[in-house]
């Protein structure tokens, strides 16, 4: 017991010290754990002048569902989600282009109608002719332009709280926007803890170290993330899909978070009643990320849409 209570010691300070001195090395650790449990491998695909980087899972048989990050997210938003889907399905998470490991480019296009090409390009690239297409936020206003132009490529589409669409009420970061405030910029590694409280309901604790790391990656890319930001509420508020839903063809499903400050819950029922056929469902105590705040709940109602399609 003495010596086994000495190794468990001399573990816990190698782990304190890592953390202390090697944050970036622990944090990519942690995020590897997650993607073996996930059954996830990172691979990439050369698309026209662009290398993307995404995870899969699941058998090469299966049907493949492609599921799309939204802003300042990457591949790895899908991480938590993936032990859920991967038994039935050929899961693909890219890293969109702007963000992740993907080109950051500040002379490209970063518009929906843009980035929805892109996701056609990659879909080619891995020889994939339909599938079942996801997306959250920013990636859910990409797989809505994606389902309105190339519908002869989708089997299924499944929105996570998704920008594009305008609801009756207005969200506090339709407030900030519209006075020239970006409610998502990370000014600091304490700022981190605002940021994460705007987006989720009820955000998981994150320690000062990996704040430190998602604020230094932040702020390499701000000039970058600016941009998109803009080019994304300008398509959203100014360009909004609201008077085209009924041109969706693809069986839909609607999931959102009663408590989303980023976008309205009442969106929803404009995408209901716009697109035809769609169904929807609201969790409560959940915000802008369903399928982090809560994987497994999501995931059922997820696998009981496509169950019937």
């Amino acid at each position: 017991m003495y010596i086994f209570l000495t190794i468990l010691g001399l573990l816990l300070l190698a782990v304190i010290a890592v953390y202390a001195f090697f944050p970036r090395f622990l944090f990519q650790s942690l995020r590897n754990a997650l993607r073996r449990k996930g059954g996830l491998v990172q691979k990439s695909v050369q698309v026209g002048d662009i290398e993307w980087p995404y995870l899969e899972g699941g058998s090469p048989d299966a049907e493949p569902m492609v599921l799309i990050h939204g802003f300042g997210g990457d591949k790895d938003n899908w991480a938590m989600y993936a032990p859920e889907i991967v038994g039935k399905y050929r899961l693909i998470c890219p890293d969109l282009p702007g963000f992740g490991e993907n080109i950051r480019d500040l002379d490209r296009d970063y518009d929906m109608a843009t980035q929805a090409e892109r996701v056609r390009d990659f879909l080619d690239a891995l020889d994939i002719d339909k599938c079942h297409i996801g997306g959250n936020s920013m990636g859910g206003f990409i797989a809505l332009r994606f389902s309105l132009d190339f519908p002869e490529r989708l089997l299924t589409m499944t929105l996570f709280n998704n920008a594009g669409v305008i609801g009756s009420d207005e969200s506090p970061l339709q407030k900030d926007a519209q006075d020239g405030k970006n409610p998502l910029e990370i000014h600091s590694a304490d700022d981190v803890k605002r940021m994460l409280a705007f987006v989720a309901h009820k955000p998981t604790k994150v320690p000062g170290q990996f704040r430190k790391i998602f604020y230094e990656d932040f702020a390499v890319h701000r000039e970058l993330l600016d941009k998109i930001f803009w080019t994304l509420v300008q398509d959203g508020m100014h360009k909004p899909l609201n008077e085209q839903l009924d041109r969706v063809r693809a069986p839909t499903l609607i999931i959102w978070g009663r408590h989303d400050q980023l976008i309205d819950v009442s969106c929803v029922d404009v995408l209901e009643n716009g697109i035809p056929n769609a169904e929807s469902i609201i969790f409560e105590d959940v915000g802008h990320i369903p399928m982090i705040e809560k994987p497994k709940a999501t995931a059922r109602h997820h696998l009981e849409f496509l169950a019937k399609h």
